[in-house]
């Protein structure tokens, strides 16, 4: 009997312990989600009402066309192919270069490799306002101010994050199959194709996925470096909308956060729709020493 009881009282307590864990994490994620709720209700309220009190979470009658208003009032469409136009080729740079980068770092032996990543992490350490004026100067002599490519090149020389992430994700591969590759012929790059990369799927996943939104979401960059309102971006879009006073001299609350959520809709998409890979790949590359 004692031996059933004490059996018992392990499971209430796991179950307890369950329980609370879950009671945690969903009174967190309320925490987070909280200021997209109010955005979502102040999306549908009209400009009067946003800042009633006490303020209306269900608005009656909601208003769905302040979302139609909100891709009229700014040039929509043209910013977002700006924005496509930036964050497609700076991910896709991004990956190449920090995969690259990483399989070196991961797989060939050279002098001073330990010290160059160890270089190449102590970056990360380095404000991006220490490099702000520098990078304005020389992208300001190739004549690239005002153009796309101050914003897409960069992402060709890859990031210290994405590059320790792949390095890390990529000792946890076995080289059984490099040495086995090698052996029948083939070269480094072939292996690195062929062999490696298949198999480091979630970590690539990771790295664009991160890659994506930041370029996606980036204000400073188009800020300083575009000036034609032809090639805004997204993000400058809706600092336009912030400042673009209307009617009777008051800034239409309203449709600017119909507008950020709908900026926002593509990341929270792709986020999950690649979610299973993005968990993968951080806790496979978290961990190796």
């Amino acid at each position: 009997m004692s031996g059933s009881t004490a059996g018992e009282g392990t499971v209430v307590r796991r179950l307890a312990r369950i329980a609370l864990t879950y009671v945690a994490l969903v009174s967190l994620s309320c925490v987070f989600l909280l200021p997209v709720a109010w955005m979502l209700s102040s999306s549908l309220h009209d400009a009067a009402s946003v800042f009633e009190q006490p303020f209306r979470w269900v608005p009656i009658p909601p208003r769905w066309e302040t979302y139609a208003r909100a891709v009229t009032v700014f040039p929509f469409g043209r910013s977002l192919l700006n924005t496509l136009a930036v964050a497609v080729p700076y991910t896709v740079g991004m990956v190449v270069s920090s995969a690259l980068v990483a399989y070196g770092f991961a797989r060939l032996r050279f002098p001073a490799r330990d010290f160059l990543f160890s270089v190449c992490l102590a970056t990360m350490m380095l404000p991006g306002q220490v490099t702000m004026i520098p990078l304005y100067m020389l992208f300001s002599r190739l004549g690239w101010v005002d153009t796309f490519l101050p914003l897409i090149i960069p992402g060709f020389f890859g990031s210290p994050f994405s590059i320790f992430l792949l390095r890390q994700f990529f000792l946890t591969i076995p080289t059984d199959c490099d040495e086995a590759a090698l052996l029948d012929g083939a070269g480094r790059l072939r292996v690195f194709w062929s062999v490696v990369l298949p198999q480091a799927k979630p970590a690539l996943v990771t790295v664009a996925l991160f890659a994506f939104i930041g370029s996606w979401n980036d204000f400073f960059g188009p800020l300083i470096y575009l000036n034609s309102p032809e090639r805004a971006t997204l993000t400058l879009g809706l600092n336009m909308m912030k400042t673009q006073i209307v009617g009777a001299g008051t800034v239409e609350w309203n449709t600017l956060m119909a507008a950020s959520l709908l900026v926002m809709l593509p990341n929270v998409i792709l986020f999950f729709a690649a979610q299973k890979h993005f968990i993968r790949g951080i806790a496979a590359g978290s961990f190796v020493s």
